[in-house]
């Protein structure tokens, strides 16, 4: 049975790099709901946050956006999904090189794997963070994993 709405929460690790030596790996969370509209395409909206503190000095990277999401049903219940999306980011500490805000985008995919629960699975993806800060382009990765809901 396909449930029309889905609710993700995990872990998320993204590489941010950008020009004047900035290079962060950073920790923390993702959150997202889809809402289907028939077996293969919905519409989803996400938001994460990673932080890190390079030289005791708090950073954090943010991003929430929106777009179309694709489902593609798989062997043993497997779902496979590709996603684009596009909203706002936010960088800090502030930098002397620019702003803190920039456009953002994500594309990327993953899968989603049954559990002994019906409503209940887990999700394993990885997405291509794209924005531009300090009047450069910025391409980084991102990879998550948790759980997600069915209702």
């Amino acid at each position: 049975m396909n449930y029309n709405w889905q609710a993700y929460v995990g872990y998320t690790y993204t590489h941010f790099s950008a020009k004047g030596g900035i290079s962060r790996n950073q920790n923390g969370f993702n959150l997202s709901i889809v809402r289907y509209f028939n077996s293969w395409f919905g519409i989803e909206g996400e938001m994460f946050a990673t932080h890190d503190s390079p030289n005791n000095q708090s950073s954090w990277f943010l991003f929430g956006g929106g777009g179309p999401r694709f489902r593609w049903q798989a062997r043993r219940g497997i779902e496979v999904f590709a996603h684009g999306l596009v909203g706002y980011s936010h960088l800090t500490p502030q930098t002397s090189f620019g702003k803190q805000e920039a456009f953002g985008y994500e594309l990327g995919g993953g899968a989603d794997f049954p559990t002994p629960w019906r409503r209940v699975g887990l999700r394993a993806g990885a997405d291509m963070i794209g924005t531009r800060y300090f009047g450069d382009n910025q391409f980084n990765p991102k990879v998550y994993g948790g759980v997600f809901f069915k209702f």
